[in-house]
């Protein structure tokens, strides 16, 4: 019986530290910050400084198989060189990256935080 009174302190303090977590506000992406290559926001992707985008795949991404690397949604022979290694994303792209983000807490009592499942019950 002891042992199962630990174990429900312990899944209490879970639940308590996982709606705290939700709590603490992640850095919303906005048209005023700057965002260096390959800046990575879950859910949204790689962000391409020289694009001003987010995308799947990390800048200047190297596929093997077809040789080819990937910058700003599309595929060259070499590498993208640009002097544009940080910038801020647009407007529509930062509205955009803030809908698809999973790594923030939407609210309501209905979500989880951080992909983890929790049931209270007795």
């Amino acid at each position: 019986m002891k042992r199962s009174k630990q174990i429900r302190l312990v899944l209490i303090g879970g639940i308590s530290a996982g709606t705290l977590g939700g709590c603490t506000g992640k850095p919303s992406v906005s048209t005023t910050d700057v965002y260096t290559n390959n800046y990575y926001v879950p859910g949204v992707g790689y962000y391409h400084a020289p694009f001003r985008a987010f995308y799947a795949m990390p800048y200047n991404h190297f596929d093997p198989q077809t040789q080819l690397y990937f910058f700003g949604g599309q595929w060259g022979a070499g590498m993208m060189e640009s002097i544009t290694n940080v910038s801020s994303p647009t407007q529509e792209t930062a509205q955009l990256a803030e809908a698809r983000r999973t790594d923030i807490s939407r609210g309501g009592f209905g979500g989880t935080h951080g992909g983890s499942h929790y049931w209270v019950g007795g």
